[in-house]
């Protein structure tokens, strides 16, 4: 919203499935390939993974199934903790799936293959961050548990590969010590999409005056008013409706993808 003023944003956070961090691959790649289809109702011009499993698992294979930009949040990510290293190692923490599937630890690698890499899979941050534990003496146990190895592989740089992580920055900070640069992995994408959208002349010009931002969710709008509004560091005063994505899981082979489903009219975005 800071980065793209401008443009008409609708989310779909599928808070039913969560965590997809313990999901199968195949399962990742159903889902998405089932938010993607929702999505496309609203004729964006520009596709957003923003989830860390989603975008290590689903995004390789849906890419070529979407007639309109699509990106994720470890591309950007891992080319700013690149540039941000000072002493070549780099600490790199996500959910199991994210960290099983290696795409930071290539990425980084294509980048600079001289950077050393310390990788740890953190599966309880997000329940964690799901429950309101962003600041509590349990965060600050597990963080502990979690990181120990990472720190003392004295890496100067940590990129945060989920985006609930950044909700437990302050936890994370005080124990990685002010030496290390955390890098957000929404806050890179944001501005990677900025720059595609500049690049393809399709940034929006003027700011709409009514309807700009909707969001909808797969279980309780209650629960995630509470939650949004803690990422989006703001009250979610917009429309936010919970949805059955089920109904949009035609197939598992990307039938569907491309296409404009019936339903809710074009809206733009």
């Amino acid at each position: 919203m800071r980065e793209l003023p401008g443009e008409r944003i609708v989310y779909f956070g599928d808070t039913g499935r969560v965590p997809y961090g313990t999901k199968s691959k195949q399962t990742i790649i159903k889902y998405v390939r089932g938010d993607i289809r929702f999505l496309r109702q609203f004729d964006p011009k520009l596709i957003i993974v923003a989830c860390g499993t989603a975008s290590a698992l689903a995004l390789p294979v849906v890419e070529r199934e979407v007639p309109v930009p699509i990106i994720g949040v470890l591309e950007a990510a891992a080319n700013h903790a690149v540039a941000a290293t000072r002493n070549g190692r780099i600490g790199v923490i996500g959910t199991q799936g994210t960290i099983a599937s290696g795409s930071y630890e290539s990425r980084i690698a294509a980048a600079n293959p001289a950077i050393q890499i310390t990788s740890r899979a953190c599966p309880l941050f997000v329940p964690l961050v799901e429950n309101g534990h962003t600041h509590s003496e349990v965060a600050r146990l597990v963080t502990a548990e979690y990181l120990a190895p990472i720190r003392d592989a004295g890496v100067d740089t940590l990129i945060l590969g989920c985006t609930h992580y950044p909700l437990l920055r302050d936890v994370i900070a005080d124990y990685m010590g002010p030496g290390v640069t955390l890098v957000d992995p929404g806050e890179q994408t944001a501005a990677f999409a900025n720059r595609i959208l500049t690049q393809r002349s399709m940034l929006a010009d003027s700011i709409p005056h009514e309807g700009q931002y909707q969001f909808f969710v797969s279980d309780s709008v209650e629960n995630f008013a509470s939650l949004g509004s803690a990422f989006l560091e703001r009250e979610i005063t917009e429309t936010l409706q919970q949805i059955e994505i089920e109904q949009y899981e035609r197939d598992t082979n990307g039938e569907g993808i491309f296409d404009d489903p019936k339903g809710r009219p074009k809206d733009g975005g």
